[in-house]
């Protein structure tokens, strides 16, 4: 049996990679110097896109009102001061919506409501602060719900809904869009001022 194969080669330390068996392996790579290594870039040859501008305010979107026979939107809003549960709880209502062919519009996130709760001491006027409750609120907005299914629907996802998880479904108004958003009163005061 020829074992030649074993003896070492005379490669350059510093082209080492690594060494088992007594056979060491080169790092160098010789395709860098061939007039072929750009193969596979395609980069140039697209078109030059335009910078992005900047992202004007959100636009609400036409409510649709609905018919006789159909839920204009609905907006699906699950309440509870521990956000994995309503988190899950949303995911599974959308995923419950998705398989009964139900458009859903958006599923989104309401901003965490605080409150601070109080007590009073037996022998004293002075406020304690006892604990900090955040409210979590998760919204899946549908569109295009039959007047007979809709209770079936509101029945099946009753029948699924955790304990401590509130769950409200009423029709999409413009006030719900713009609770939506959180409002930053400094900067509306100061775009007054600029303009």
């Amino acid at each position: 049996m020829d074992q030649t194969w074993y003896r070492r080669a005379a490669v350059p330390q510093e082209n080492l990679l690594c060494a088992a068996d007594d056979a060491r392996v080169s790092c160098h790579r010789h395709y860098r110097s061939r007039p072929t290594h750009g193969i596979g870039r395609f980069k140039y040859l697209l078109p030059k896109e335009a910078p992005k501008k900047r992202r004007d305010r959100v636009q609400m979107k036409a409510i649709n009102v609905g018919t006789d026979h159909e839920y204009g939107d609905i907006n699906i809003q699950m309440t509870s001061y521990d956000m994995c549960l309503v988190e899950h709880f949303a995911r599974h209502v959308h995923r419950l919506c998705n398989r009964l062919s139900i458009r859903v519009n958006e599923s989104y996130a309401m901003p965490t409501k605080t409150n601070e709760v109080l007590f009073l001491e037996e022998r004293g006027s002075k406020m304690q602060l006892d604990a900090v409750l955040t409210t979590h609120q998760r919204v899946v907005q549908i569109r295009g719900v039959s007047s007979t299914f809709a209770p079936i629907l509101l029945e099946v996802i009753q029948s699924n809904q955790p304990e401590g998880v509130d769950l409200l479904m009423k029709e999409h108004t413009e006030a719900d869009f713009k609770i939506r958003l959180k409002t930053r009163p400094e900067l509306e005061e100061l775009l007054a001022q600029m303009s």
